[in-house]
């Protein structure tokens, strides 16, 4: 009994966060919303919320389980979604309760069943666009697709977010644990995980069929590595002297992108009568967090290396940074679509 009321407990405290974080993001602009408009801050409520009950399938940690529930909903896909009609993004947060039959049903017996299960949320957009059709509601365009150079949004999103492009992937900070988790995944044989990935990722850059929008198919990968990034998070605080390498790696990975990405700064600040300064700026933002999330990942590998636990430290560090850098980043993409 215990346990189901700390359970409750923390559901309720992140669902708490989540409201008041939502209603910060979006309150200059309450006064200008119609009633459909409202739906954008229970969106993201219900995105995030979702999102970190299904996390707790694989992840023990509440803070990292929060931050996986907090990538998805504040991500820079749901929020992005804003731009379409508000129902899209109810939509977009009802895949992961979608996927509860699938992550807590049949642990035991008849877990053949859990197979079939997963195709309830493919089914659900499908049905989504047919209905929406139907009512002539037309939520979003078919011709809304992901288009390789989308792919830039995966490790600069607020570029696109000020391109007015599709918004895909994840803040800067979470490719470190996302890193992390894809290798735990891959370690554990998890292939379900990998083809609904990959499932959703080809469909979003296929043309439209059943009336259904392409770029609706990416809910799916979105909060599959949103809770990668949990079992990444948990992964960091929680590894040991065998495991210093896979940290070496992020660092490096986190390193790189900060290298190049400052480069572009350079390249953009240098552009005709300044032009370019804002694309620059951004730039520069996101090298600094990609640094910022190089040196969090150097500080776990010492403590590592030094035979240090202390995963407590480990977690503030690691959670102090995704912080900022979701707080940064979704009061901009907020504030670029309104």
């Amino acid at each position: 009994m215990s346990i189901k009321r700390s359970s409750l407990i923390r559901l309720f405290t992140a669902g708490i966060i989540y409201a008041v974080f939502a209603v910060h993001l979006y309150w200059p602009y309450l006064s200008k919303f119609d009633r459909w408009r409202y739906l954008l801050v229970v969106n993201v409520c219900l995105a995030s919320l979702g999102s970190y009950v299904l996390s707790r399938r694989w992840v023990a940690g509440f803070a990292e389980s929060f931050f996986a529930g907090a990538i998805y909903g504040f991500g820079p896909f749901i929020l992005g979604l804003a731009k379409f009609h508000p129902t899209t993004g109810l939509l977009a947060a009802a895949i992961p309760w979608l996927f509860f039959p699938a992550a807590f049903g049949f642990k035991e017996k008849r877990r053949w069943l859990r197979i079939p299960l997963v195709v309830l949320p493919f089914l659900a957009i499908v049905l989504f666009f047919q209905a929406s059709t139907y009512y002539r509601l037309f939520a979003v365009s078919t011709q809304a697709r992901l288009n390789p150079a989308d792919l830039t949004g995966l490790f600069a999103p607020l570029i696109m977010a000020k391109q007015n492009l599709t918004l895909v992937g994840f803040y800067h900070i979470p490719i470190s644990p996302l890193v992390i988790g894809f290798c735990m995944m891959l370690a554990a044989r998890r292939y379900s995980v990998i083809l609904i990935i990959a499932a959703g990722t080809a469909l979003a850059f296929c043309g439209s069929f059943y009336e259904v929008s392409p770029v609706i198919w990416l809910a799916a990968p979105v909060l599959c590595c949103s809770v990668l990034i949990g079992e990444g998070m948990q992964g960091l605080s929680s590894a040991g002297f065998t495991d210093r390498w896979w940290i070496v790696v992020t660092v490096v990975i986190m390193a790189a992108l900060s290298i190049v990405t400052l480069l572009l700064a350079s390249k953009y600040f240098q552009t005709f009568l300044g032009l370019g300064a804002g694309y620059a700026k951004l730039f520069t933002e996101a090298g600094k967090m990609y640094a910022l999330g190089a040196i969090v990942a150097a500080i776990i590998f010492f403590m590592i290396r030094a035979k240090l636990r202390m995963r407590l430290l480990r977690q503030l560090v690691l959670c102090a940074a995704m912080g900022v850098d979701i707080f940064i980043g979704a009061r901009y993409i907020v504030d670029r679509i309104m």
